[in-house]
């Protein structure tokens, strides 16, 4: 069965440094349907990441986030659940002539409060531990040079495919994919705007309820994201580390 919605995804990111090798991670995400009009889901993500080469990032966090109700066959039909994640990332960077690549290989370790379900007592949560894989390919390309400096635009798109695995899978290892290509403006190194087309195909976990068939969930619409960085500690500020041409 087919579940066709428009939606709008509204993200806050920032990668805030701790020196030369250490960062923080926030972000907000405010996804809606009817491109504006009603909830999908919310979520917020925090982590720690660390730099032991230029170009390659490896760290994890925590999210929480909330799913409504929404379209013809909602997960959420009896009511908005909870999911708390604990994730693990390692990112990779890299750059084909003018063309910028992002690699991320993210593991998610899912805890999904059953709808309308409770516990002895009637009214604690009853949880569904899960397991994920995602695996994100993104592309960055400068318009107006060979390089992306402040106060230009560039293209940008990513395609990121989920998979279930371990024991709570059931039949369906695909949980989902997203597509997305669009414009952003760069103001400097730490302060971009992005305007994408969004296509999110999505499997739910479980059939129909009616029909007993599988329901796949086609959603298109937009995503805006702002990114902002902040330094809270200024590379300057830690203590001289050897070079790794030296070694």
């Amino acid at each position: 069965m087919s579940d066709f919605n428009s939606i709008g995804w509204f993200v806050y990111q920032g990668d805030h440094k701790l020196g030369s090798q250490w960062e923080v991670h926030t972000e907000y995400q405010a996804r809606r349907t009817r491109f504006v009009a009603d909830w999908q889901q919310w979520l917020l993500r925090g982590g720690l990441y660390f730099k032991p080469m230029p170009r390659l990032k490896i760290g994890g966090g925590y999210a929480y986030c909330v799913t409504d109700p929404y379209g013809d066959h909602p997960i959420a039909a009896q009511g908005t659940f909870p999911e708390h994640r604990f994730y693990e990332d390692v990112i990779l960077s890299d750059a084909v002539g003018y063309l910028l690549l992002s690699h991320r290989l993210r593991l998610e370790q899912r805890y999904v409060g059953i709808p309308g379900a409770s516990g002895p007592l009637g009214n604690e949560a009853v949880w569904s531990r899960q397991n994920r894989i995602r695996y994100q390919l993104g592309f960055t390309f400068p318009l107006q040079g060979p390089t992306l400096d402040d106060n230009e635009w560039f293209a940008s798109a990513f395609e990121e495919v989920f998979l279930n695995f371990g024991r709570n899978v059931g039949a369906n290892s695909f949980n989902q994919n997203r597509v997305a290509v669009g414009l952003g403006y760069q103001f400097d190194r730490d302060f971009k705007v992005e305007l994408q087309y969004l296509n999110q195909i999505w499997l739910h976990g479980g059939a129909d309820k009616v029909t007993g068939l599988p329901v796949y969930e086609f959603n298109n619409g937009f995503r805006l994201a702002l990114t902002y960085n902040l330094t809270f500690i200024e590379p300057s500020e830690r203590p001289a580390e050897r070079r790794e041409d030296e070694e």
